[in-house]
């Protein structure tokens, strides 16, 4: 849209990485790795005109629904989250406006942050140190306005446990349950970590339909938000080439100037801008001597691997709850359903994945997103996503998740029938994906659905790296544009949104003018 004539090359047959739709069992269809939508920009939204291109979003009629194990259950969402958490404790109710009030202040500042580069650490350069510290004033600012008491919250939530930080809020298990499960996703840790309260902020930033908070799903599935994408960027003559996996980044003279595919083909051109986990593009695509040995001894120590496992399974009927009876589609069928009863269990599926490698009680969020659209399956059917926490990244025991893909699945799916005796059965069809099968056919590497664990010492002017912030590399001409950057994981579209305002403005300021028979932008 700024004049620059641009190229995607895609390694698989179809754009959208992680967020694509796909049949997966004859006549079933579904979001087969990222599978709700929240965290999408409103501006990236607007700025590409997505919903003239196809994108509708809708709303899950409550957020989540978490049954137990004593045949009770509790409702989050809707307007009636206070008046369900009064079944387990009258305090815990009248605390939740408070609570939520807090979150969203916190929230509210930081999500003003999400299209903003970060401040960067530099050196050499006086006129961009003070550039820099410009920002940071700024920043700092805007924290200023949240006062004394919130900005204590604001600490809390960037060093504290999810499980802390939630159990000086409630005292009920189902209350901190549903809450603390955001704190432990993409997140392969305990919710009493360090660091896992910010996890759980991160899923607060979103909104669907102009509303803070809420989750909901793409009519078509996940896809159809990068395939409107798609649409957009051809619209403005971008070139798409799928089935284009690249060889190596081509550095000439300490600059990048274009990449190898795999076929042997060179393409150049006066910036490469990678959307790749910063692993695989700092270690597989570039040569070790064209980066500085302390930044690839950075990248090689950046933290990855979530302990996701992911389930699509194709259903001949819907769930039929222990806890709320009935097969006909309800408002409990759209949401998030949580398998995981108490922190506590939650904490103990972690250390089960530590010393075995997948957990024996297994947290499930379970969404049968044919609920919320019928165009995913046959009538009557139904298709849903198990997104499935605390499987070891790397087995602990050096065994191959091929081996062991099966038996876990078929634990995962155990353990909703658990709460739904009726939903093995209904199974027929599935597809599963380990954290290896995630990693191969997505890049997720260690099935890091984040590109990188999200804590203190890889978030906002540390993402990737300190001094790289500003989604520009080491190497002049090549940028970063992927979840590995600010503001990290969750499809959002921020990251390339704010990666392509500095490559505009580099591009405007003559910083990639270069010598040799390149094409004009």
């Amino acid at each position: 849209m700024a004049g620059l004539k641009v190229v995607v090359l895609e390694r698989r047959p179809v754009v959208g990485g992680a967020a694509v739709t796909e049949e997966f069992h004859p006549g079933f269809r579904n979001s087969v790795a990222a599978y709700t939508v929240s965290l999408l920009n409103p501006k990236v939204i607007r700025d590409l005109d997505l919903a003239a291109h196809g994108l509708r979003i809708v709303e899950r009629r409550i957020a989540n629904f978490l049954p137990l194990d004593d045949g009770r259950y509790l409702k989050v969402g809707g307007g009636r989250t206070r008046q369900e958490v009064a079944k387990f404790s009258r305090p815990d109710a009248e605390r939740w406006d408070e609570y939520q009030a807090r979150l969203q202040a916190v929230a509210d500042v930081l999500r003003e942050l999400v299209l903003e580069t970060p401040p960067n650490i530099v050196e050499g350069s006086p006129l961009a140190a003070i550039s820099e510290l410009i920002k940071t004033v700024q920043l700092a600012n805007r924290m200023r306005r949240l006062g004394l008491d919130r900005q204590r919250e604001l600490l809390d939530l960037f060093t504290s446990s999810a499980g802390d930080y939630l159990d000086g809020w409630f005292e009920s298990a189902p209350i901190k349950a549903a809450l603390g499960f955001d704190g432990i996703v993409g997140n392969y840790a305990s919710p009493y970590a360090s660091g896992s309260a910010y996890v759980l902020l991160h899923h607060c930033f979103g909104e669907v339909n102009g509303k803070k908070g809420v989750w909901g799903h793409a009519i078509g599935g996940m896809g159809a938000i990068t395939q409107a994408m798609a649409k957009a960027a051809a619209a403005h003559g971008v070139e798409i080439r799928l089935s284009a996996p690249i060889a190596k980044v081509i550095v000439e003279r300490d600059r990048a100037v274009g990449v190898a595919t795999e076929r042997g083909e060179e393409i150049r051109a006066r910036a490469v801008v990678s959307n790749l986990n910063p692993k695989l593009l700092y270690l597989r695509l570039i040569e070790a001597d064209a980066l500085p040995s302390g930044f690839r001894r950075r990248i090689e120590t950046y933290r990855c691997g979530s302990g996701t496992f992911r389930l699509n399974v194709a259903l001949s009927e819907l769930p039929d709850f222990t806890a709320l009876p009935g097969r006909e589609p309800a408002e409990h069928h759209t949401a998030g359903i949580i398998i995981a009863p108490s922190l506590g269990y939650m904490e103990q599926a972690y250390f089960d994945a530590r010393s075995t490698g997948w957990s024996r009680r297994p947290i499930v969020e379970l969404v049968v997103s044919s609920t919320l659209d019928d165009t995913l399956a046959p009538p009557g059917q139904h298709v849903a996503s198990l997104f499935c926490q605390h499987v070891a990244p790397a087995l602990p025991d050096g065994s191959s998740w091929d081996v062991h893909r099966d038996t876990v699945a078929d634990l995962m799916i155990a353990t909703v029938d658990a709460y739904a005796p009726n939903f093995k059965r209904s199974v027929l069809g599935r597809q599963i994906f380990t954290p290896l099968d995630l990693e191969r056919t997505f890049g997720l590497v260690g099935g890091d659905i984040f590109h990188g664990a999200l804590d203190l010492g890889q978030i906002f002017s540390a993402r990737p790296v300190l001094g790289y912030a500003d989604y520009r590399s080491p190497i002049r001409g090549l940028y970063m544009c992927g979840s590995g950057t600010h503001p990290g994981g969750g499809v959002t579209g921020a990251p390339g949104h704010n990666a392509a305002r500095e490559i505009v403005r580099d591009f405007k300021r003559g910083r990639l003018s270069i010598t040799g028979s390149f094409p004009s932008p």
